[in-house]
């Protein structure tokens, strides 16, 4: 290795470590700054006696102040949120609820299909009722968790309960499964009585009380709708009667919590949660678990009972402990507020699940429509010159207008799309109106004269947007066509596998747009500042725990990044300096884990929560799910997602190579842009390690597909346009 390539290899990995150790070092304090907004969480020195109301089905659509009027007055008086109820399977169960509360995780009764599944058809499994002190079939729900490999341990709520000798007093079939002990022991048990209650209540710091939840006759699956349940309306009404006899037989000074745990058929969408009492006033409910005011988990309920009864929360639960998030009036118009935000979270999130699919398949087919298209107009002999010059222009501008759609899919989150009467066309029409404002901005300025003019404009805007959007809180992100979907609950905040791929592709772009003006003009060495400093900052971005908070991002980034960097100082890579910069990347990977790992549990991301679980057991199980994950996609019901990569990593071997049968024409592509080649094996790069290492990775090469390609076909058929242009030119003159 020669000293100048290992004075810039050297130098390349100080400023990672540098970068990275800036951002990650005052990320407690960042991340505290960001939930400002939010009150302190309560201590915990003197607990108050907390009641969990646990029911199902119910979401805010349900609520008003005529027909439930206990659920009003938490609305009223309480703080509320919209509560994410996925447990395992597409659809929550009744029973799925309890358990998942008594193992602070994702845990479900088995199925009657294979190795326990069970589709949205099946019939939810009831909920067996204790006897004799324990209950029935706890083993098999045992075996079902341990299957699943979410590292649910149904009964913890209970046993670290009795552990620290605190009792929990559970009512109703539904108390009875979340306050179980591990072993299925429920020493404190009692039928729901409303005759009983006043007494049930005060015995012990955390009680449990099932109200019953509510089935959709509209949505059940033909075995259960063949019982012809009461109506939606007559169901709620019942609960909310149960609801109110709990509140008058509850003790002063106790917390109450009412949360919804399950759905109410089919159909997966959020549901309610709220509380009130001496911690809760009214406002909303925050978790920092989410990071989003008003927008909760299922998790979080059981770490709210450890907190509220002074017990310790085991390192491995994935929830935090509600707090009053945004205060609020207890007025009624401000109680019609708030109904209206939660109504937005839901109705959002439920309008855009199904719009999801329909819409990648779309976006797919028109990319293949474009590559189609494009090679057509790729050959000199179609057609007159004339002709082909328009082909050209029109191929130029439909590639550009392609890839403004991932930034405009975020940005049509800023309009109320799902409160219109069709939100399938308000959606579009949204998508559609900020296509058309990023389109007009690249493709009409001056700087569209310019070969990456549009290029920049398009990257820029989609690193503005999906940047900023995490460094303000997600918001955006969240139920958009190609964010996140609170429904699903994986994430709630931060750089998904779809945002990263749009995100870093956007980022290499721009670093193969500007440093490309710099070698033109011989500053080469200023050209690989600005590209390292490019993409340091998108590094930053997307694996700072306060804002992408992504653990696989930053593997996958930076060795793209360096690649690129050392292309640009005309220093070949090497199979020694290849294994130097994997060597770095994995160091770098494990030091962000460790210190993420170090700050206070709510501050962490899942990446220093898997860092934990490296050491304590645990990190088997999420590896070897995530893996399932990957190669369901791969060899299940998802081959449209798996052709995508393999025609990006095809398309982008053509335009590499200039000796290939494809890109023989796009020589003076690279001519013309002479970090393009270099680029494009560096996205190639990121991308593969992005697809190998993540969880739903083919997500990854295929999103970065729907920018990446685009804009590449845009440079290169604005080089043949401009060679088209100028034979046009010539061959008028000799006419003259």
């Amino acid at each position: 290795m020669t000293r100048r390539a290992l004075t810039a290899l050297v130098g390349l990995l100080a400023a990672l470590v540098v970068t990275v150790l800036a951002a990650v070092l005052p990320g407690a304090s960042a991340s505290a700054g960001a939930s400002a907004s939010v009150t302190a969480a309560p201590r915990a020195a003197e607990p108050n006696p907390i009641i969990l109301i646990g029911t199902g089905g119910l979401t805010w659509s349900d609520v008003n102040a005529r027909d439930t009027p206990s659920l009003w007055t938490f609305l009223r008086d309480g703080s509320t949120a919209a509560v994410s109820v996925r447990s395992v399977f597409t659809n929550t169960c009744p029973v799925d609820g309890w358990l998942s509360l008594s193992a602070g995780d994702r845990a479900a009764a088995p199925g009657p299909g294979k190795n326990g599944a069970r589709k949205t058809t099946d019939a939810c499994p009831p909920i067996p009722v204790v006897e004799s002190g324990f209950v029935p079939g706890w083993d098999g729900y045992v075996r079902a968790a341990n299957a699943l490999k979410f590292g649910a341990r149904p009964g913890t709520l209970g046993e670290q309960l009795a552990s620290n000798k605190q009792c929990v007093q559970a009512v109703g079939p539904g108390a009875g499964l979340g306050a179980a002990y591990t072993s299925g022991a429920v020493p404190r048990y009692a039928a729901y009585d409303s005759s009983a209650l006043t007494g049930l209540l005060t015995g012990c710091r955390v009680t449990m009380v099932d109200v019953g939840s509510l089935r959709d006759p509209q949505d059940l699956p033909p075995t259960e709708a063949a019982t012809r349940p009461p109506s939606r309306a007559e169901q709620a009404a019942a609960i909310d009667r149960r609801i109110g006899e709990v509140l008058t037989a509850a003790p002063s000074g106790s917390d109450l919590l009412v949360a919804s745990m399950s759905d109410a058929g089919s159909s997966e969408r959020l549901r309610l949660v709220a509380a009130k009492g001496p911690r809760f006033g009214s406002g909303t409910l925050y978790s920092p678990s989410t990071r989003q005011d008003g927008l909760v988990q299922s998790a979080d309920l059981t770490v709210t009972l450890l907190t509220a009864a002074g017990v310790p929360v085991p390192d491995a639960l994935g929830g935090t402990a509600l707090r009053r998030g945004e205060e609020g009036s207890n007025s009624e118009p401000a109680a019609e507020d708030r109904l209206r935000q939660l109504l937005d979270f839901d109705e959002a999130s439920h309008e855009v699940h199904p719009l999801v699919p329909p819409f990648f398949n779309g976006v797919v087919y028109a990319q293949i429509a474009i590559y189609l298209f494009t090679a057509v107009v790729w050959r000199r002999d179609f057609g007159s010159t004339d002709l082909r010059l328009r082909l050209l222009r029109i191929t130029r501008r439909v590639a550009v207008v392609a890839a403004t759609i991932p930034a405009s899919t975020f940005l049509a989150n800023l309009i109320p799309w799902w409160r219109f009467p069709v939100p399938m066309v308000a959606v579009v029409f949204s998508v559609g109106l900020f296509v058309a404002i990023i389109s007009a901005i690249a493709l009409l300025g001056p700087w569209s004269r310019r070969l990456t003019g549009p290029l920049v404009v398009v990257a820029l805007a989609t690193l503005l947007v999906l940047g900023g959007d995490v460094m303000l809180g997600s918001h955006l992100q969240i139920s958009s066509l190609m964010g996140l979907q609170p429904v699903v609950g994986g994430r709630f905040y931060g750089m998904g596998n779809v945002t990263f791929a749009l995100f870093a592709t956007a980022a290499l772009l721009l670093c193969i747009a500007v440093s490309s003006y710099f070698v033109k003009h011989g500053r080469p060495r200023v050209a690989a500042v600005t590209a390292l400093v490019i993409g340091l900052a998108a590094v930053v971005v997307d694996g700072y725990p306060g804002w992408g908070a992504d653990g696989g991002g930053p593997p996958a980034l930076l060795p793209g990044l360096a690649y690129l960097v050392l292309a640009i100082l005309g220093i070949r890579m090497s199979w020694k300096r290849g294994a130097i910069l994997a060597a770095a990347t994995v160091g770098l990977f494990l030091l962000v884990g460790f210190l993420d790992s170090l700050r206070g549990k709510e501050n962490q991301s899942h990446l220093g929560r898997f860092f934990r679980s490296i050491f304590e057991g645990g990190a088997g199980d999420i590896i070897v799910r995530k893996l399932q994950q990957n190669l369901d996609i791969l060899f299940g019901n998802y081959r449209l997602s798996l052709l995508v990569p393999i025609a990006l990593v095809f398309v982008i071997y053509i335009l590499a190579r200039p000796t290939s049968w494809g890109s023989r024409s796009l020589q003076r592509s690279y001519e013309a842009c002479p970090t393009l080649r270099p680029g494009l094996i560096a996205l190639l790069v990121t991308l593969t390690i992005g697809f190998a290492i993540n969880d739903s990775g083919v997500a990854i090469p295929a999103n970065g597909a729907i920018i990446a390609v685009p804009l590449i076909i845009a440079v290169s058929v604005r080089v043949l346009e401009d060679e088209a242009r100028a034979t046009a030119t010539t061959r008028a003159s000799r006419r003259g």
